[in-house]
C-alpha cells in the first residue's frame, strides 16, 4: 500500500504535468474503477470532461485534483477529482499514441501544454490498476473546519473533499501542529505505533515509515502514549518528518513494480531502510557504537514490527 511519500511523489508529478490543463475527453475502460462514484459512469465523464485542473492537493494518503469551469475560471471550485491508489493504482502521464497498459482503467485526454523549457507535455493521464482496489471519483468540496488549507497544494484553498474531511493533517502539511497533536496523543491511552497509524490522529503514516521513525527516535512501538512528554512527541514527529523527506528525495519506497511515479519510475528508498524488513540483520546504529545487536520482528496488529531490542527497549507498562 503506498504511504505518504509515495503519494506525495505522485502529487508533485501531477502538479507539474497536469495543473492548468483542461481534461478534453474521458474514456472509462473498466467501470469497476469508478465504483466509488455512485452516480455512475455517465455522470463522471460529464463532470470531468471539459473541466480544468486548477491544483493538485494531498492530505495524508488522499490525493485530489481541484476542478474548475474551463470557461469561467473565476467561479469558485466546488468539486474535486479524487484518485485513490489502493494497493496497485498508478497515475501515469503518457503520449496519446503510447501503447495502452494491460490494466488501464481510466484515460483522460489533456489539453496541449508545454514545459518550462518549451517541450510539449504528454497528452494522456492514465489510471492503471492491476488489483482494482483503487479508483477515481468526483467529490464535493467543503470548507475545512479550521479555515486552513485543505492539504498540501499550491493554491492553499480552505477546501477539502467530503470523503477526506475525517482525515487528520500529516507531518508534511504546513498547517500541522505538533502541540495539538501532542495533546490528542496524550489522551489516546494506547501504544505509540497504534497512535501513529491512526489516520484520525495523524495521517499518512503506514507500517513501513512508522517502524523507521520509531527506530530513528529510539522508541518502542508499545510506548504508552499517555507517558509521552512534549519533547518526546517532538522527537517522534521530527523522526517521522526526516524519514519521509528522505523517502521523498529517493522517490518513495518500492518493493515491486506496482508503485511508480507519474513517469513510470520506481522509488529507491527501500535500499536505505534501517529497520523495516531487516529481521536478523545488525542494527546500524549499534554497529556504529561498537555493539552487535540483531534487529527483531514482532507480531503487531496482524502485521509485523521491526525494531532493535537495545535501542528500543520494551517499556514495563507496554501497551501494544
Amino acid at each position: 500500500m503506498p504511504e505518504l511519500p509515495e503519494v506525495e511523489v505522485v502529487r508533485r508529478g501531477l502538479a507539474r504535468w497536469v495543473t492548468g490543463r483542461t481534461i478534453d475527453a474521458v474514456e472509462v475502460l473498466d467501470p469497476r474503477s469508478l465504483r466509488r462514484h455512485v452516480d455512475g459512469v455517465e455522470d463522471f465523464t460529464g463532470t470531468v470532461a471539459g473541466a480544468r485542473v486548477s491544483d493538485v492537493v494531498r492530505r495524508g494518503k488522499f490525493l485530489w485534483m481541484i476542478l474548475e469551469d474551463a470557461d469561467d475560471p473565476a467561479t469558485s471550485p466546488h468539486v474535486a477529482l479524487m484518485a485513490h491508489l489502493g494497493m496497485s493504482g498508478q497515475l501515469l502521464i503518457e503520449e496519446p499514441d503510447a501503447p495502452l497498459e494491460k490494466h488501464l482503467k481510466v484515460r483522460l485526454a489533456l489539453s496541449p501544454a508545454v514545459d518550462d523549457d518549451g517541450t510539449d507535455l504528454p497528452g494522456d493521464l492514465r489510471f492503471v490498476d492491476q488489483r482494482i482496489f483503487g479508483g477515481m471519483f468526483v467529490a464535493d468540496l467543503e470548507a475545512t473546519p479550521d479555515g486552513l488549507p485543505g492539504g498540501l497544494g499550491a493554491s492553499g484553498l480552505p477546501l477539502i473533499p467530503h470523503h477526506s474531511a475525517h482525515i487528520a493533517r500529516d507531518p508534511l502539511d504546513p498547517a500541522f501542529s505538533v502541540d495539538s497533536f501532542h495533546d490528542r496523543l496524550r489522551g489516546r491511552r494506547t501504544g505509540l505505533k497504534r497512535a501513529l497509524l491512526d489516520q484520525g490522529l495523524i495521517s499518512g503514516i503506514g507500517n513501513i515509515y512508522a517502524d523507521e521513525a520509531l527506530w530513528a527516535a529510539g522508541f518502542h512501538y508499545a510506548r504508552p502514549t499517555d507517558t509521552m512528554r512534549r519533547p518526546d512527541t517532538r522527537r517522534i514527529i521530527d523522526a517521522v518528518t526526516s524519514v519521509m523527506e528522505r523517502a521523498l528525495a529517493a522517490g518513495g519506497t518500492s518493493f515491486d513494480a506496482l508503485y511508480v511515479n507519474v513517469n513510470g519510475a520506481s522509488g529507491y528508498f527501500a535500499r536505505d531502510l534501517e529497520a523495516y524488513g531487516r529481521e536478523g540483520r545488525p542494527c546500524r546504529r549499534c554497529a556504529a557504537e561498537g555493539r552487535t545487536t540483531l534487529l527483531r520482528r514482532e507480531s503487531f496488529m496482524n502485521r509485523s514490527s521491526y525494531l532493535c531490542p537495545y535501542c528500543q527497549p520494551r517499556p514495563r507498562n507496554a501497551r501494544p
